[in-house]
């Protein structure tokens, strides 16, 4: 194991600035995320974006690759794996009085996928009126039982976009009980405990929230933003944005998630946010 390696990695996250893009891949991983988007999200100057990712990216956190004309970055997380055993079975040495909170709060999540019952997922969006609407409502009519959907907003509007009401109820979903929610209200005491918190927009993706109680699994779906598009093409865009949502919790609702581990269930997670229909900013 390469100690100096390590030591510079702990070095480089212990800079506020640095360890902040580093969360923010964290959020997005696996998937990457152009320079631009980041230097707006943490509110940064090029430049000083250019130092962060070039000392991570020295110090083996982070990788970078191109896709056509674009550059993304994203973090190693084989790299940071080995960083997270370094702390824990070198560092802390395996002492249950240093572990046990990690421990004990995988070993809740792993418990709450292998009990009986529906699994909850929360889905995330930035104003909860549409995309993160539309996956509740999908999940809670096509999950068949197994699935108890609930949405939320990072900063969620006073009502629903009227745009996405007429897709829901084109669809034949039932409107009345559906409005904005705040991610914070399930972050209350006696809020339902999620299995699994899945972002579908990269704004959200973007914003530094605190962790929900019970370790669940976590996702990003990016879904293009319908409210974005002007002109004919609007009521298309919420009509494309249902169908991309519908397309991967059909997916998601196939998974056997009563049996398979928690990497597993990760792995197919993510796979399902890479699919490229409706993706975007």
């Amino acid at each position: 194991m390469d100690h100096e390696l390590d030591a510079e990695a702990l070095t480089a996250l212990g800079h506020p600035g640095r360890l902040a893009v580093f969360r923010l891949l964290a959020r997005r991983a696996p998937h990457g995320v152009r320079p631009s988007e980041i230097a707006e999200a943490l509110d940064l100057k090029p430049n000083t974006l250019s130092v962060y990712v070039t000392t991570l990216t020295r110090a083996g956190i982070l990788t970078t690759w191109r896709e056509g004309r674009s550059v993304y970055y994203g973090i190693d997380l084989k790299r940071v794996g080995t960083l997270v055993d370094f702390l824990v079975n070198d560092c802390c040495r395996g002492r249950p009085d240093l572990c046990e909170p990690l421990a004990a709060r995988s070993l809740q999540r792993l418990a709450a996928v292998r009990a009986g019952g529906a699994r909850n997922v929360l889905f995330v969006c930035s104003g909860n009126s549409a995309r993160s609407q539309f996956a509740e409502a999908i999940l809670n009519r096509n999950g068949n039982g197994r699935f108890r959907a609930y949405s939320a907003g990072t900063k969620p509007n006073r009502r629903l976009n009227p745009e996405a009401v007429s897709v829901l109820t084109a669809r034949g979903h039932d409107t009345d009980g559906l409005k904005p929610k705040a991610v914070a209200d399930f972050e209350r005491p006696g809020a339902p405990v999620m299995d699994y918190v899945i972002t579908v927009c990269d704004q959200a993706a973007n914003e530094d929230c605190p962790p929900l109680p019970g370790l669940p699994l976590t996702a990003h779906w990016g879904i293009s933003r319908p409210s974005a598009v002007e002109g004919a093409d609007r009521a298309a865009a919420f009509a494309t944005a249902y169908d991309a949502i519908q397309q991967r919790l059909e997916r998601f609702a196939a998974l056997p998630v009563e049996t398979l581990d928690a990497l597993s269930l990760q792995s197919e997670l993510d796979a399902i946010g890479g699919s490229r229909a409706g993706k975007g900013a």
